[in-house]
């Protein structure tokens, strides 16, 4: 097992490591999918967590990136970022593993305090992996290629952790009532063993030594070069606004289909999983378009279609939970996970590809720390609003009265959760105005991102239906829908 940079890195090891790439990321995010997200949000609140407990939990791995500050000394003495990122992602996976002692432990106290200690564990591991990881892959893959490897990484990643999620969750709801922490446990036990699976790849990728690209630089350099470089401190600037905007309510959709709507954790990971298989289908789309586009022409469509999304989660039981939840919630779930998955990797990509050469760890970290702090103080913040809320209410209905008949129609009520959902919606405009200042290069309108996303979808379904009626079917509202946006205004 070799650790240490290598000597020399041929195009046949590049093209292994980028093969290696791909099933390292979706054995993790199948870990991922077995521990945390819906499960990790599930098993707290078996466990009777509040709100500001849930909302602790899911900020955790974000403040935990303030560890990077950390990892870039580490990295920079030690010069071995394999080395460094296998060892803490063994680490990790195994305080995954321990997870399910916790679901034994005696006394609910004990047991969440245990669950909090553990995911803080895990994700100062993790943001030390993540550091060492950016930096090594920015060196790896070729800029020209960066779209199409991450599309093909997030296709895998969201297939198979949705498998894991779907498994884990019927699992759960399949288990009787009075014991589903055996579920969970049996669902952390195997989140351990497939991370173990991603390390044995991640083994593979190559690694090439370190650039110098000049003497040693202390800490406060290394980050102050990111936010004096004018363009790069936008990029900065708008992942804060992203992130802060986005984790304001997107922890709790899973607390407010169980608590508030009443759908079983087996119904809410098979919405999940249908968001999760849009963003698989598009994903390759996506991909295309951030080569022939631009990120932030991807961005200035997916954006808009997330948040929409979001704000629509509050109108799916209105005024109570009725015969079109089910079908809306997955409708919205759909939208939700295909603009997710354009918006993954066009962000990842904006800052891989704005960075400049050599220079990637420090720049990544700056993006990284900047959005995570936001994150982690929006998912505190949203715990914290629900409490707030748990007790009020703002309806606006109308009302028609006849001889005999009073008919009211309510056209707008929030409730606890769902005020997050307008607080998030309110904050996404702000996301846009910050990515507005950002210059990646040739600019595109929105129009020229539909079209090209039109003309994916035409040949997709030509390659995928050999019926030509079908063809026709499918495809007479899309070509409308391209003629539309091709008419001049």
């Amino acid at each position: 097992m070799r650790l240490r940079p290598d000597d020399t890195v041929t195009p046949e090891d590049l093209a292994r490591g980028e093969r290696a790439l791909v099933k390292d990321a979706a054995w993790a995010t199948t870990a991922g999918a077995l521990y945390g997200g819906v499960i990790l949000v599930g098993f707290a609140l078996e466990l009777g967590a509040s709100s500001v407990i849930i909302g602790l939990l899911a900020a955790i791995p974000f403040l935990a990136q303030i560890s990077q500050l950390a990892a870039i000394v580490l990295i920079e003495r030690v010069r071995q970022r394999r080395k460094i990122v296998l060892l803490a992602v063994t680490v990790a996976r195994t305080l995954i593993l321990s997870l399910a002692l916790v679901a034994f432990a005696e006394g609910r106290l004990l047991q969440l305090s245990l669950l909090v200690v553990v995911q803080a564990a895990i994700s100062l591991s993790g943001a030390i992996a993540g550091c060492a990881f950016n930096g090594w892959v920015h060196e790896v893959v070729p800029r020209e290629t960066l779209g199409t490897l991450f599309s093909r990484r997030l296709f895998w990643s969201t297939v198979l952790s949705s498998l894991g999620a779907l498994s884990a969750g019927y699992l759960v709801q399949a288990w009787p009532v009075g014991d589903r922490l055996q579920a969970y446990a049996i669902a952390f036990v195997a989140a351990g063993a497939a991370g173990f699976m991603s390390s044995h790849y991640l083994l593979r990728v190559p690694e090439p030594p370190m650039r110098r690209t000049g003497p040693p630089l202390p800490l406060t350099e290394l980050l102050r070069a990111p936010l004096v470089d004018a363009n790069f401190r936008k990029v900065v600037a708008f992942m804060a606004a992203w992130n802060l905007a986005s984790n304001v309510a997107a922890p709790f959709i899973t607390v407010y289909l169980v608590r508030q709507i009443g759908y079983e954790l087996g119904t809410v990971t098979t919405t999940w999983a249908g968001g999760q298989i849009a963003t698989a289908l598009t994903m390759a789309w996506w991909g295309r378009l951030s080569d022939r586009l631009s990120n932030k022409a991807i961005l200035n469509v997916a954006l808009p279609a997330y948040f929409a999304s979001l704000i629509a989660l509050a109108f799916i039981a209105l005024p109570e939970r009725h015969a079109f939840t089910l079908p809306l919630l997955f409708f919205i779930q759909v939208v939700m996970g295909a603009a997710s998955g354009g918006i993954g990797l066009a962000t990842g990509n904006l800052g891989l590809k704005l960075a400049p050469q050599g220079h990637g760890m420090a720049y990544l970290a700056a993006v990284t720390l900047a959005g995570s702090l936001a994150a982690g103080l929006a998912a505190l913040s949203g715990g914290v609003l629900a409490n707030w809320f748990a007790a009020r209410e703002l309806a606006l209905s109308f009302s028609w009265t006849s001889p005999g008949i009073t008919q009211q129609i309510t056209v707008l009520q929030f409730r606890h959760w769902e005020f997050l959902f307008a607080i998030s919606f309110a904050l996404g405009f702000y996301a846009l105005h910050r990515l507005s200042c950002i210059q990646e290069g040739e600019e595109h309108s929105e129009r020229t991102v539909i079209q090209h996303l039109v003309i994916e979808a035409f040949r997709s379904i030509d390659q995928l239906s050999p019926i030509e009626g079908l063809r026709t079917v499918i495809l007479m509202p899309l070509g409308r829908l391209r003629d539309r946006r091709l008419r001049p205004r």
